[in-house]
């Protein structure tokens, strides 16, 4: 009985001294989805500046050639209407060494590297730019479609080795480049995710006729919102709406149809910002001109 003890308590000793080391890494998915409508034309051009320097967060942020080892981020873009336009998947290479030297750009990889990559990843942007427009397109029901059947979301996983634990998290962040405004051509055949001038001043009289601002009109009449969708992978995703403009501004004369309060681009924003709150989304971040 002793002798058992004695093993017992030397086990017990070992463990301890054995201890797991866990990790916890988080690594960045980047998407950028670009509507390519008129807006492109009637204003000021500046989606191709915003993605080159989501470009740089992504190269200086998140994959830090020469400072950071094993990498594992992402980023992609396309236009609603299309596939895939151009990606580049750090964790695609799965041997390190490669890794290091895609990612630094040295070795084998010294004129095909990350380098190499984002300088025809930013032609590729400019090229679809230069070539594509896409109006009318139901952006909403197109987006629910692409998170569920494009494998654009990365879950989190986790990775064993012996008693040690490496927990792998994704950060998936949506890009979307658009207006603001949810105006297509096939309105008469179904307009679940339609939203423009008329629904907008739908809110805009509601708020006049009981004294009440955006918020509470949408609060209190869900008649004026857009329907949310509880995607499975919605709760995954932040979505960064960007260079949304409104067309009630005079840019000539810097004055705006309406006062504070009642503008195009503050209805548009509590509309998205509610659906994606009741959708599910991580959360949406809201940019304007």
């Amino acid at each position: 009985m002793k002798f058992v003890l004695l093993n017992f308590s030397i086990l017990l000793c070992l463990v301890s001294c054995v201890e797991s080391q866990n990790k916890h890494l988080t690594y960045q998915n980047i998407v950028i989805l670009s509507d390519l409508s008129s807006r492109i034309d009637n204003k000021p051009p500046k989606d191709i500046e915003e993605i080159q320097k989501i470009i740089l967060y992504f190269k200086n942020e998140c994959v830090k050639p020469g400072q950071k080892i094993g990498d594992k981020s992402s980023i992609s873009f396309s236009t609603f209407s299309a596939k895939l336009a151009v990606k580049i998947d750090i964790n695609e290479i799965k041997v390190l060494s490669d890794k290091q030297e895609f990612i630094n750009s040295t070795g084998k990889y010294a004129d095909s590297g990350l380098d190499k990559k984002l300088e025809d990843f930013d032609y590729k942007v400019k090229e679809v730019y230069a070539n594509a427009r896409n109006q009318g397109l139901d952006l909403i029901s197109i987006l629910i479609d692409k998170l569920e059947k494009e494998p654009i979301v990365k879950q989190d996983t986790f990775v064993i080795d012996g008693i040690d634990t490496t927990f792998i998290k994704y950060d998936n962040k949506i890009y979307i480049f658009t207006d603001g405004y949810l105006e297509y051509l096939n309105k008469a055949v179904n307009k679940q995710f339609y939203f423009g001038i008329p629904e907008i001043e739908k809110i805009r009289t509601y708020c006049k006729k009981n004294n009440v601002n955006i918020a509470k009109a949408l609060q209190d009449n869900p008649s004026l919102c857009l329907p949310p969708y509880k995607g499975k992978k919605n709760e995954f995703v932040n979505l960064h709406i960007l260079e949304t403009h409104e067309r009630d501004k005079n840019e000539k004369l810097q004055t705006y149809k309406y006062p504070t309060g009642q503008r195009d681009n503050e209805i548009l924003e509590a509309v998205w910002r509610k659906w994606a709150k009741e959708s599910g989304f991580k959360g949406l971040t809201w940019y304007k001109y």
